[in-house]
């Protein structure tokens, strides 16, 4: 969330080339005309729930059942691409028992904006790679800066007639438009979402799309706003729902609260959160990060965390040099907020 703000900054420091993101990782992009689509292992989360559709204001599988999914947001793939390989997959479909893999993609920060073809080709790799393990993926959008998504809106576009064209087959794939909108009003985000929605639509009709909300995902409440300022003006598109995030370090009870209230008035999908501050560092709120999953089982918001990476900072769930190895399963890799979001993710779905 906030955190990523400095971002930018941080990345003059990363080792990591930003060519040639795949080194050192086993999973590479699809072939460009690649149109197949894998079959979904029989019994995994993909395969059992099917075609995921926004029931009130819940979501529902396939057989109209309220499910809550659970998984893992990669860190940027323009850096920490080497965390997202065959491996770490593995490990988080058969060990973590995840249900989906969000596919964090930057606009700018180095990202898309820098080579299209490059990051449309490592998405569509990563749409596979989830495919092949039964996983949702969630096609992340991440814009960041500037806030107002309507910055990128031909970028987005483009990116999302290919990513729909490719793999409209799919029954597990979901769209991601807007990752933080900031420092923007509720009206212009929803005016971005009405015009790229229907690029996604004319491909493909039927999958899940998630459009992030003002106030860096928080429904405007990061701005002061009054977050049932959504529910009062909705996006006109279907199958839609809205994104909130929360970092349980530094949004604290009226952040919890904001989350009840804006989730019985509209679809919520919590596509990033985590355990410490919004910086994504410092020290971890297990008490308060623990009433916002009990609520979010309860209400059955899924859900993915903040992240899949190595990042020196304690939000990153692997230890520092982890990625560079192959072992990812169990809690010998992990840190104290790995260990923790492992645990939540695998306790039994309630399919």
């Amino acid at each position: 969330m906030a955190w990523q703000r400095s971002v930018v900054a941080f990345a003059a420091a990363v080792v990591l080339p930003l060519t040639g993101v795949m080194a050192g990782s086993s999973v590479a992009a699809a072939p460009a005309g690649d149109v197949s689509a894998a079959a979904l292992p029989a019994g995994s989360p993909a395969a059992v729930n099917g075609q995921l559709r926004v029931c009130g204001v819940k979501l529902c599988n396939k057989n109209g059942k309220q499910i809550q999914l659970r998984g893992m947001s990669t860190h940027g793939i323009q850096w920490y691409s080497q965390c997202v390989k065959s491996a770490s997959l593995d490990a988080l479909a058969n060990d973590w028992k995840a249900d989906i893999l969000r596919i964090s993609m930057y606009v700018q920060e180095g990202g898309y904006e820098s080579n299209p073809r490059k990051f449309t080709d490592l998405v569509h790799g990563y749409i596979e790679e989830a495919t092949k393990r039964g996983l949702y993926a969630l096609v992340d959008w991440h814009q960041l800066s500037p806030g107002d998504p309507n910055h990128n809106t031909e970028r987005a576009k483009t990116f999302f007639k290919e990513i729909a064209q490719r793999h409209k087959d799919k029954t597990n794939i979901i769209y991601d438009i807007a990752n933080e909108p900031n420092g923007v009003s509720w009206s212009r985000v929803k005016s971005y979402a009405e015009a790229v929605i229907p690029t996604i639509r004319a491909e493909d009709p039927d999958s899940l799309v998630l459009v992030g909300t003002h106030g860096w995902s928080t429904f405007g409440l990061s701005d002061g706003r009054d977050v049932s300022e959504v529910s009062r003006n909705k996006v006109n598109a279907s199958n839609l729902m809205y994104t909130f995030h929360f970092y349980a370090k530094d949004h604290r009870d009226s952040y919890l609260n904001a989350l009840r209230t804006v989730s019985s008035q509209v679809p919520v999908f919590v596509t990033e959160f985590g355990s410490q501050e919004a910086s994504g560092d410092g020290p971890n709120d297990f008490t308060m990060a623990n009433k916002f999953i009990a609520f979010m089982k309860e209400a059955k918001i899924s859900w993915t965390n903040w992240n899949f990476s190595d990042d020196h900072r304690t939000g990153a769930v692997f230890n520092t040099g982890t990625c560079s190895g192959g072992s990812f399963a169990g809690e010998g890799p992990l840190k104290e907020a790995g260990k923790w979001v492992r645990n939540h993710i695998r306790t039994a779905d309630d399919f």
